[in-house]
């Protein structure tokens, strides 16, 4: 999946102990109902992101991921995230 739009931000690139590293890019995208994504870049990828800056219109390369949770209470709870792995300038 493709997803095309206007950078809003890009964050700072988080690190854990284990060496897992991923930073996020805000996205509005030009869709006719604007959405902001928040579009996560991980481990070598993260540096991707420092050839862009906020304002510029780029198409990024997505995965859709979710994954299932039972919280405490025993109650199951899914979460998605996107995470890019190829982001381009659109002239």
């Amino acid at each position: 999946m493709q997803v095309t739009g206007a950078i809003v931000r890009i964050l700072e690139t988080k690190a854990t102990t284990g060496g897992f590293e991923s930073r996020s890019v805000h996205v509005k995208t030009d869709e006719q109902f604007t959405q902001i994504l928040d579009i996560q870049f991980t481990q070598g990828k993260v540096v991707e992101l420092d050839k862009f800056s906020p304002g510029q219109k780029v198409k990024i390369d997505i995965n859709l991921k979710g994954r299932e949770w039972t919280n405490p209470q025993g109650e199951l709870v899914v979460f998605n995230s996107i995470q890019g792995w190829k982001i381009e300038e659109v002239k």
